[in-house]
């Protein structure tokens, strides 16, 4: 079984449920599912994976969350992460994905691959956007 790490940061609960959407695709597909918020997570949480989700939203001026999921992220860039299935989410109010495009760029310089387009929601996920969530945790499940 596919050990799937799925580390989010959400603010007001939206990235949280496109987390948790991300986790029920993931175990569908099959996959042994560890569901942490970033403030809980650890480089060997990634690194033990056998394939990673990151979620945050877009913040401020399309950056990522600077407090906790920025730091997390530098940190993955000096690791060994080169081939690992990853993929990237979180949702928006404003702007055209700007965060989301600098964020794959940042991974795919890590050497990760990624499963799909980072898929980002506006505002709160409907239904489409938890379909959407699902569907990219099963793809990582049989990445």
């Amino acid at each position: 079984m596919k050990k799937i790490s799925i580390i989010y940061w959400s603010g007001t609960g939206n990235t949280e449920k496109m987390a948790e959407a991300v986790a029920q695709g993931a175990k569908l597909g099959g996959g042994e599912v560890k569901l942490l918020e970033v403030g809980q997570a650890t480089l060997e949480d990634v690194l033990n994976a056998d394939a990673v989700a990151l979620g945050c939203p877009s913040m401020g001026n399309e950056v990522l969350e600077e407090d906790e999921m920025e730091p997390f992220v530098s940190s993955l860039e000096k690791a060994s992460l080169s081939g690992k299935p990853f993929a990237l989410f979180g949702s928006y109010d404003w702007g055209d994905g700007e965060w989301m495009r600098s964020w794959v760029e940042r991974m795919k310089n890590c050497g990760v691959n990624l499963v799909a387009d980072g898929l980002i929601v506006n505002n709160t996920p409907d239904e489409d956007g938890l379909q959407e969530s699902s569907q990219l945790g099963q793809k990582l499940s049989e990445a």
